[in-house]
């Protein structure tokens, strides 16, 4: 597992000449088809996880709302806009960053990933995604669900986020 971070930052060397925002029309389907599925498991998962553990399937996405709303919103059960909309648009527009990122460094690469190579690539930045979460951004900026999910579901989440990339990646490039 250490080993993914260096090999997927070594990956920017294999990337293809043309710069990412040049080729943004090849690669947009691929970056919307990953980004989508990612953030549609993941939601599915958080929601059937906080309806396990924390009696509400809102609250994960409330505790996400934390980045404008304070702490408060990590406590918050019940469904409203103010805080499960602007928690749910905070991790879509997420999930959209980090479906850039694997695009960026994985699917664009010459020659074109073997499926293999979608999947091992979809789990690195996933990893990246989650150390970057808990371990490199300030605590107002973590996602929040990780007060409201078991550390079970946390991976769980990632695992399935990961799959969503790579479904996603494998959709979009699999006539390349």
């Amino acid at each position: 597992m250490p080993l993914i971070i260096p090999t997927l930052l070594m990956s920017l060397s294999r990337r293809s000449s043309p710069g990412f925002s040049e080729s943004l029309p090849r690669h947009l389907p691929g970056l919307v088809a990953a980004g989508a599925l990612a953030n549609l498991l993941s939601m599915a998962v958080m929601a059937w996880r906080g309806r396990a553990e924390a009696g509400s399937a809102a609250a994960p996405f409330n505790a996400v709302s934390h980045w404008v709303h304070g702490d408060r919103a990590l406590r918050l059960d019940t469904a409203d806009l103010r805080h499960t909309a602007v928690g749910t648009a905070i991790h879509t527009g997420s999930s959209l960053f980090w479906a850039a990122v694997y695009e960026y460094l994985i699917c664009r690469r010459e020659p074109p990933p073997s499926t293999s190579g979608l999947v091992a690539g979809a789990a690195g930045v996933a990893t990246l995604a989650a150390v970057t979460d808990f371990a490199l951004v300030p605590r107002r900026l973590t996602p929040g669900f990780e007060h409201r999910l078991s550390m079970r579901s946390l991976v769980l989440t990632y695992s399935v986020f990961a799959a969503g990339l790579a479904l996603g990646g494998w959709l979009a490039h699999r006539q390349d």
